[in-house]
């Protein structure tokens, strides 16, 4: 990108190619035609502008219509395809017959009509531009004018001017930054690719500034709150600026599909000195945690004043700007959490894990890892550049996994197609695809050196597909969005599809086990002992025998190994189709001390039937609990009214925590604030209070978060209903 910036553009073409919202020339005040006479031109006659009323206060017309009274700025912010209104106070009332003015839009530098950067209103006529206007009111010197942009024309922050033409030249309005208008997509507006015909839906993925990204292990979820704050001071701005960084053409801004793409490889930093660095060794000095993080407002603007990457991000963190970004701009946007997620780089649809020949782990030739969960995004939009019935919720990542033509990037990929194996449709469908379809498969290493598979587990990835309910805090599950269910005709037909565009999956037709072998754990506070459980079930008429090994180890919830803390072999005999369940005790001090971010175990049980030779497999991830930040609000919740919150947590360990970052922060509430204690002793209460006056009315929730080396993931949540 560097190297693009510096090449002149002589020679290829006459003016550079508008790249930044902030650039622009001032236009002069008086355009004349052709030459001018010596002294100033007699334009007394003429209309002379005295005042222009852009009725861009959040009780006004304009953003009550518009959807968008909640932007923390005093510029009008409307949305495109809906007309807006702005009222002009002239020197003398206004003669449709002899009068002739002109309302002009004008974005970046070198403006031209055909790139849909400048664009000069005439409201006096009838004209066959995607841009329409009209005079909706005169009275005496004011008059009110309707101006409805193109449904598909440049996001961004437009200059504008009123000029007066007369048959001398073109008299225009001083530039001024108050006078801006920024517009954004319009889901509201049926014209528009992003338009989104539920209104609750709308709602939440438009307009609700908090939410809840899932995490932890399929059948024992955890909640994260998480700060959108698309509309606090300072956002709008820096989203547009995220588009600067990117040098992204003006022309491509009003494009939905093209957007989402390239903010999907700006917001993080791995090849374009994006948004956020990420980081997963847990060594975070140099930055904040990733799981300290409450929100995604201190990260945009801590990227907007610096211009540097924010450490560090894991994929919630991604998947959290991101989802600010696609809101703030207008695309309807929502997190996603996919529980034991591969990351399939050659796309065969499996992850593979080696046995040696008497049917344990073997850890030296097992390299493929599945994640516990990943958060992505998926953002709602027409998808003109595919066929018919492919638009919709589409898939976009900003975890840097996988370069997509060059750059660290995943999506715009339509969920229909993915569901229906329609993988050859750009953008990265193939990858989500083995996402949410790989197949576990469990090679036997002869003693020759081959692999033999053994079993196939085909339904524990893409366990369980995520986001949060409309209206609620609750999880919605839409996993039947992504894949049909397991072992039916349409799977079957999807897979096959799948295959004619290059994704496989392993066909060998294993012989089902006649010994089942199941493994579950009670939910499990960090510190704590606790009983993994394995059922055992003999599905013969014969007596069965096996040994199996089981394996526990302290792994990253992207389900790489950290170390290994118990390894116990277990003789189990069943008679015939007996059932029997067997209690391994795990003891807090095999684990504790071995613990890294998130707090995992993973425990993969393996064994051989000596009767029959087959193998049988369990895997269980064990996501340990932690305690729970209490938040408490005391004063009047009326707006500018002061309050007071209290944050609140007990140490419950054998050990003291130390170097501990608190943060909190509310949407329309209060900005991020941090406090760092040095020190918290067992069995101690840290408590911190903070002063706050609300903005705005309505409901908002204040979020915190407790973070230190030993203990992560600690959060709390509070709703709190602000009167005007």
């Amino acid at each position: 990108l560097s190297d693009e910036n510096t090449i002149s553009h002589r020679g290829r073409s006459s003016v550079p190619v508008a790249n930044s919202n902030t650039d622009g020339k001032d236009v002069p005040e008086f355009e004349p035609f052709g030459l001018m006479p010596r002294g100033p031109p007699p334009l007394k006659e003429f209309l002379d502008i005295w005042d222009v009323n852009m009725l861009n206060q959040p009780n006004e017309i304009n953003k009550r219509n518009h959807h968008t009274h909640l932007y923390a700025t005093e510029n009008l912010i409307v949305r495109r395809g809906q007309e807006f209104q702005i009222r002009i106070t002239f020197d003398r009332p206004y003669k449709p017959t002899q009068d002739h003015f002109l309302v002009e839009f004008v974005i970046g530098s070198y403006p031209q009509v055909s790139k849909g950067t400048y664009i000069p209103l005439r409201v006096d006529e009838e004209l066959s531009g995607s841009w329409r206007g009209r005079v909706v009111q005169t009275m005496d010197n004011m008059v009110t004018v309707g101006i409805t942009p193109a449904p598909d024309c440049i996001v961004g922050r437009f200059r504008m001017y009123v000029a007066v033409i007369t048959p001398y030249g073109i008299r225009r309005t001083q530039k001024d930054p108050s006078r801006d208008v920024y517009i954004l997509f319009n889901p509201w507006s049926p014209a528009d690719t992003v338009f989104l015909n539920d209104e609750a839906e709308r709602d939440e993925c438009i307009l609700n500034e908090s939410g809840i990204i899932f995490y932890g292990e399929a059948s024992d979820i955890s909640v994260r709150p998480w700060n959108y704050g698309q509309f606090e001071y300072g956002v709008l701005d820096a989203c547009l600026q995220v588009m600067d960084r990117a040098t992204m053409p003006l022309v491509n801004r009003g494009d939905a599909v093209k957007v989402a793409r390239m903010a999907s490889a700006m917001m993080n930093s791995k090849d374009d000195d994006g948004v956020l660095v990420g980081n997963w060794t847990g060594d975070y000095f140099y930055g904040v945690a990733p799981t300290s993080w409450t929100g995604s407002v201190e990260i945009l603007l801590d990227y907007a004043n610096s211009n540097q990457g924010v450490c560090y991000a894991q994929c919630w963190v991604y998947a959290g700007v991101f989802n600010t970004f696609l809101r703030c701009l207008g695309i309807p946007a929502r997190v996603v959490s996919n529980f034991y997620s591969a990351h399939d780089n050659d796309g065969n649809l499996r992850t593979d894990i080696i046995l040696d020949e008497n049917g344990k782990v073997d850890k030296e030739r097992t390299k493929d890892s599945i994640w516990n969960y990943h958060c992505w995004n998926e953002c709602y939009m027409a998808r003109t550049d595919l066929p018919q019935g492919f638009g919709g919720w589409q898939v976009v990542d900003a975890t840097p996994q996988e370069t997509s033509d060059g750059l660290y990037r995943c999506g715009p990929a339509s969920v229909h197609a993915i569901k229906h194996g329609q993988v050859c449709y750009p953008f990265d469908a193939p990858f989500i695809f083995a996402e949410v379809n790989s197949d576990v498969v469990f090679y036997q290493r002869n003693k020759n050196g081959t692999l033999e598979p053994v079993r196939v587990n085909k339904s524990h990835v893409g366990r369980m597909v995520l986001t949060k309910d409309i209206g609620k805090e609750s999880a919605r599950d839409i996993t039947s969005q992504y894949k049909f269910a397991e072992d039916t005709e349409e799977e079957r037909t999807v897979l096959q599809k799948a295959e004619e565009f290059g994704c496989s999956r392993i066909q060998s037709t294993l012989p089902p086990a006649d010994v089942e072998m199941k493994a579950s754990v009670q939910d499990v506070m960090v510190g704590n002992d606790f009983q993994l459980s394995l059922e055992f079930r003999n599905q013969s008429d014969s007596h069965r025998t096996t040994n199996v090994y089981i394996s526990g180890n302290v792994v990253y919830y992207t389900g790489v190994t950290s170390s290994e803390f118990i390894l116990k072999t277990q003789n189990v005999t069943l008679k015939p189709f007996e059932s029997k369940v067997v209690i391994v005790d795990v003891k807090s001090q095999e684990y504790l001390r071995k613990l890294v971010d998130q707090a995992n175990l993973h425990f993969i049980i393996t064994g051989r039937v000596d009767e029959s030779g087959q193998i049988i497999t369990a895997m269980h991830v064990v996501s340990l609990h932690t305690p729970k930040l209490s938040i408490k609000v005391s004063g009047t919740a009326r707006v500018s009214e002061e309050m007071l919150v209290t944050v609140e947590f007990t140490n419950p360990f054998k050990f003291n925590l130390e170097d501990v970052s608190v943060r909190m922060e509310g949407p329309g509430l209060m900005l991020a604030k941090k406090k760092q204690y040095s020190l918290i002793p067992t069995n101690s209460t840290l408590t911190w209070t903070e002063s706050f006056k609300p903005r705005r009315s309505g409901q908002a929730w204040l979020m915190a978060s407790l973070d230190c080396q030993a203990l992560r993931q600690v959060y709390g949540h509070l709703e709190v209903n602000i009167q005007p």
